[in-house]
């Protein structure tokens, strides 16, 4: 499972530490999780091997990307149609809203209808997409320690995605609820 919007090196350790696979830092969006390149650059500095390092980017900009490939993240997750060059080493998670057809131009698709404001998925549009598609689907949208189970056991997806859920604020994690999440997630997975 992936914890996004990482706006600090201490949530990206205490996401680490709760157990989180990997972690998301916001730029180059109008999001009020993002952060400047110098900002991500510590956050995925504190970030221990083995948990991978996902820039999150609603950009259309080609100068953006190529400066958020200078961050040298494991993965860099788009929306719309901007594209990546398969060869820069990266991961490319491709973001999905109710009504996009599926996609096999990248390694996994997020569903999130919501684009990162926390409205709740649409589960026939996910459960569709995870059915339909030939990459792994990740879930997202209005997920929280409240309702995660549920919505894997319905949905079936190869990863989850949360980052309001789990916010004492807005872009301020809650430890608490980090570790909630990702126990409740392992519990599960097993």
């Amino acid at each position: 499972m992936k914890i996004c919007g990482m706006t600090s090196p201490e949530d990206a350790r205490a996401a680490a530490a709760a157990g989180a696979d990997a972690i998301g830092v916001v730029l180059a969006s109008p999001s009020p999780r993002s952060v400047s390149p110098d900002a991500a650059r510590e956050i995925f500095a504190a970030v221990p091997p083995f948990v991978t390092r996902v820039a999150v980017t609603s950009t259309a900009r080609a100068e953006d990307l190529a400066e958020i490939l200078l961050l040298r993240p494991d993965a860099v997750q788009v929306s719309g149609s901007l594209y990546l060059p398969r060869d820069t080493g990266v991961a490319v998670i491709r973001m999905l809203a109710p009504g996009d057809p599926p996609r096999g131009d990248c390694d996994a698709v997020i569903v999130d209808g919501s684009h990162g404001t926390g409205r709740a998925f649409d589960p026939g549009y996910a459960r569709r997409c995870v059915a339909s598609s030939p990459v792994p689907v990740i879930l997202a949208g209005g997920l929280s320690p409240g309702n995660v189970a549920a919505a894997i056991r319905k949905v079936r997806p190869y990863a989850v995605d949360v980052a309001s859920g789990v916010e004492a604020a807005p872009g301020v994690k809650d430890e608490r609820l980090m570790r909630e999440f990702v126990k409740i997630c392992r519990t599960i997975d097993s």
